[in-house]
């Protein structure tokens, strides 16, 4: 096989770099690889220009390197591209929501023996104007944090540089919500929401199981929205998240579609944030597409 690594050197400190050199080495010297090739990026949308380049063929694998925004990027790239070249995460950045998901190896050895089981799977992208994301579109409460929160901290402290971010933000958003009107299945209708959530998996923003229906070859994103409500209510809310038992809760709208469209009906309400995949992207009103099968993905 042989295999382009885009690697994004500033996720993860030098784990990082000794899981790629590692892996490298290993199969390389199996002769599971038979060549590897590496670029590393040193600025934004740099993942998305390299994959972008790739022609059909060129290469058997792309392995992305990074958190969840380096691997929007490479993800992007590869689909724009249109090279149908397989795809694997080797997840290195804060939270790593899908690479969680889908419980792939932090370590060499089982990295190793993700790659020689070969197991590729076609993966669902959801699409939004011109942009692909992997696993989330959201909006609303605590949705801009993941890119205001400064690299350093996050380097530092990990995913708990987000819940200090979140519980400071609290205060000034709890009652902060969004009247939005939702078009689905032929029906339209609304919702005063404190944040809504398109995912494609069950993990997003550390929380693990906030979408606990989702899969991601399943024709469909889940759409979580949680609904304007008194403080005790989302006390409760939030403990029941935690646990995923909160998408029969009367504070929440959970429904699964291949198609949405959303606008505000208020702007007056204040700046709505737009996260697609851990990065600042996109405004309301958006159309939200299923493209079922889009990506081949390197699963364990």
């Amino acid at each position: 096989m042989n295999v382009k690594f885009i690697v994004n050197p500033t996720s993860g400190k030098q784990i990082v770099q000794q899981n790629v050199d590692g892996v490298s080495e290993q199969l390389l010297q199996e002769g599971v690889w038979r060549n590897v090739d590496f670029f590393y990026t040193q600025a934004r949308n740099e993942g998305y220009e390299a994959a972008l380049e790739l022609k059909e063929g060129e290469y058997d694998l792309v392995v992305a390197v990074g958190g969840d925004g380096t691997i929007h990027e490479v993800v992007n790239g590869l689909l724009t591209g249109g090279s149908g070249i397989p795809v694997a995460v080797m997840p290195a950045g804060t939270v790593n929501d899908f690479g969680q998901y889908l419980q792939v190896p932090n370590d060499i050895a089982g990295y190793c023996k993700m790659v020689r089981s070969g197991k590729i799977m076609p993966v669902d992208v959801g699409q939004v104007g011109d942009d692909y994301f992997l696993n989330v579109f959201a909006g609303g409460l605590f949705t801009d944090i993941s890119y205001k929160v400064p690299r350093e901290i996050k380097m530092v402290l990990g995913e708990l540089a987000y819940y200090l971010a979140g519980a400071i933000s609290l205060p000034l958003n709890l009652f902060r919500s969004y009247s939005l009107e939702l078009t689905c299945g032929g029906e339209t209708f609304e919702e005063q929401a404190l944040i809504f959530i398109i995912s494609n998996t069950p993990s997003v923003g550390g929380f693990k199981q906030i979408c606990p229906e989702a899969g991601i070859s399943d024709g469909l994103f889940d759409v979580c929205i949680i609904r304007r409500s008194g403080l005790e209510h989302l006390l409760s809310l939030f403990f029941r998240i935690m646990k995923g038992e909160h998408i029969d809760s009367p504070h929440v709208s959970y429904f699964q579609t291949d198609y949405l469209e959303i606008r505000r009906t208020n702007p007056s309400e204040g700046e709505l944030y737009m996260d697609m995949d851990g990065e600042q992207k996109g405004s309301l009103p958006a159309t939200i597409r299923v493209v079922p099968g889009a990506l081949r993905m390197l699963v364990p």
